[in-house]
């Protein structure tokens, strides 16, 4: 389904007597300038996009227009996503954490989502932690996953490389024969 058309420009401030719902915003547990973490992920990916703030009217302007508006804490005032740059984010869902402090905003992202360029906020920034897997835990991940791919994929070479000659030389028999056979 395509993406709703292009609403109005919004206009800064809150327009005539237009509010967030009481019992949305009692659920709210804003910081101390007003403000709710509203962290953005693609909705078919999962994969996360940004982080960005948002205040009540930013999150009610988000839930009532199908496109993501922000709180721009540098800049004092609300920006829709993608407006000047394009790359749009239209609403799929949007829930609220068990704290009321954070907002998951899922999205169909239109181009990148940083303003950087890159499809995320993260690509590229990865910092050096220490890997961990819960104890008991089978999955595999970092390095021995990737050591175990390499050793799996030795071990499937190997076993197939075998497999196939001794296919090659049993075909290679059963054909011997059957000439043999055929020409006798």
């Amino acid at each position: 389904m395509p993406p709703p058309p292009n609403p109005a420009p919004i206009t800064h401030g809150k327009a005539g007597g237009e509010h967030l719902d009481p019992a949305v915003a009692a659920l709210l547990r804003k910081d101390d300038a007003g403000l709710v973490a509203a962290v953005v992920q693609q909705f078919d990916t999962r994969e996360v996009l940004m982080l960005g703030w948002m205040d009540e009217e930013a999150l009610r302007r988000t839930l009532t227009s199908g496109r993501v508006t922000f709180y721009s804490r540098s800049r004092s005032e609300y920006w829709r996503k993608g407006d000047t740059s394009g790359h749009r984010q239209w609403v799929r869902d949007v829930a609220l954490d068990c704290d009321g402090d954070a907002l998951l905003v899922t999205v169909d992202q239109e181009g990148a989502a940083c303003h950087t360029g890159t499809r995320t906020c993260f690509d590229g920034r990865a910092l050096p932690a220490v890997r961990a897997e819960r104890p008991g835990s089978t999955s595999n991940s970092g390095s021995d996953s990737v050591l175990n791919s390499e050793l799996n994929s030795e071990l499937d070479s190997e076993l197939t490389g075998e497999l196939d000659s001794e296919l090659t030389g049993e075909l290679d028999s059963e054909l011997t024969g059957e000439l043999d056979s055929e020409g006798a």
